[in-house]
């Protein structure tokens, strides 16, 4: 049963028609055929979306709207460039330090693909970076926007399985840096594998200062939330406000480029992407409910009892077959698919709930460069005009390193779960 509905849910999707619609549909089609009556649905959908954490999307997605809108992306780049473009290599490494800090603001890896790469691709090619490299670096800095917080798709996963927005911010912040390293080292051992690489001029110490300096309030973004989060200074919801407003007073008082009319474009956007995200969240509620009327996360759980299988054999089943969604699927899909049928046994297999949440993150930025629906992949495509063929192979060696990344994590759990402890999500 669980096949059979998990596969007409993916081709259902697979037919084009928008996430809700398709979740929502397959939701009624269950309770019609087993029920008779779909009158329940109304109730479902209120209480989906009658939930106090559903208040920190639209003040994070503003929040990133604003500080594209005020070009600040700009600004990092300049920063992050001047600080070690002088290095052979170092135009990548400054590339990944920017899709990091980018990241903590766009909470999108679509998004911090598309703005990032505009910038640094044309760069890294004139300074002697391969076509291939450069589409592999942008790709892959791009989908730190999925772990490092604050997260679209973090915040959804806390939605679906009540775990503390707080917690998963937090726990992303290792991991994420982890893997950027990573991504980093690589990026500079790639360059000066190529003797095309040129290293820039050192622009001098005043002149780094001076870019650091230009781009300290987008710099300061991560810490004044992550930071206030981390120390109870206010929650994740209230965190959400915070930023908002901080990016508010950066664009009107500092930058000074945005104006009443942008602030309205912003608005609209931010607008138009809750819509679309609550509409999504609704029909999920509506799914787990259709599920759970037909027993199907408890006879996922038998399933599981049955096959005796431990903590480890069951996550290496599910990351496998995320891993197999993502090559078709979109990362919210998944997350709404899978989530909802596999919590039950999650939670009686003993498996920190934001501990898997990290590892599905990482599995999930596999999804953005993985073909043949890798999002990130077709981002770089629109942009460049290359060769699908050429950038898949640009993003093939990051696609290694991010199964690595998901390893480490699931070896060492304190990697992700250390920070939620210490400021008191663990205990």
């Amino acid at each position: 049963m669980t096949l059979i509905i998990i596969a007409v849910l993916a081709a259902v999707l697979l037919t084009g028609i928008p996430i809700f619609a398709a979740l929502g549909l397959t939701s009624l089609a269950i309770l019609w055929l087993f029920e008779g009556k779909v009158w329940s649905m109304a109730d479902t959908v209120f209480a989906s979306l009658n939930n106090p954490l559903l208040a920190t999307i639209p003040m994070f997605a503003f929040m990133a709207h604003v500080m594209i809108k005020a070009k600040v992306v700009d600004d990092l780049y300049e920063m992050s460039n001047k600080l070690v473009g002088h290095v052979k290599g170092g135009l990548g490494f400054a590339t990944i330090l920017c899709c990091t800090i980018f990241a903590t603001i766009s909470g999108s890896s679509v998004a911090t693909a598309l703005t990032i790469g505009t910038t640094a691709i044309p760069q890294m090619q004139r300074f002697g970076y391969r076509p291939r490299d450069t589409y592999g670096i942008i790709a892959a800095g791009g989908t730190l926007g999925i772990l490092i917080p604050p997260s679209g798709p973090m915040i959804l996963y806390a939605v679906v399985t009540n775990a503390s927005i707080g917690g998963l911010f937090l726990a992303g912040i290792v991991p994420g840096l982890l893997i950027a390293l990573l991504f980093a080292i690589f990026s500079w051992v790639q360059a000066n594998a190529h003797g095309e690489t040129q290293a820039q001029d050192w622009p001098g110490t005043r002149a780094v200062l001076s870019a650091f300096w230009k781009s300290i309030w987008a710099v300061m973004m991560p810490p004044v939330i992550l930071g206030g989060i981390y120390f109870g200074i206010f929650t994740a919801a209230e965190a959400a406000a915070v930023g908002a407003a901080y990016a508010l007073l950066v664009a009107l008082l500092v930058y000074r480029n945005v104006s009443l009319r942008d602030l309205g474009e912003c608005l609209w956007q931010t607008m138009r992407t809750c819509a679309m995200l609550f509409m999504i969240i609704a029909a999920a509620g509506m799914f787990g409910h259709a599920i759970t009327i037909i027993r199907l996360p408890a006879e996922v759980m038998e399933t599981v009892t049955a096959l005796e299988l431990s903590q480890t054999g069951f996550l290496l089943a599910v990351m496998i077959a995320i891993f197999i969604l993502g090559m078709f699927l979109e990362t919210i899909a998944i997350i709404l698919i899978t989530t909802p049928i596999i919590l039950p046994s999650m939670l009686a297999l003993g498996i920190d709930p934001v501990w898997y949440g990290i590892m599905l993150m990482i599995n999930l930025e596999l999804a953005l460069i993985t073909p043949p629906v890798g999002m990130n992949l077709f981002v770089l495509k629109g942009i460049t005009g290359a060769p699908l063929i050429d950038i898949m192979r640009g993003a093939a060696p990051y696609v290694g390193i991010l199964i690595f990344g998901l390893f480490m994590v699931w070896l060492f759990p304190q990697l992700a779960l250390w920070l939620p402890q210490q400021s008191g999500f663990g205990r």
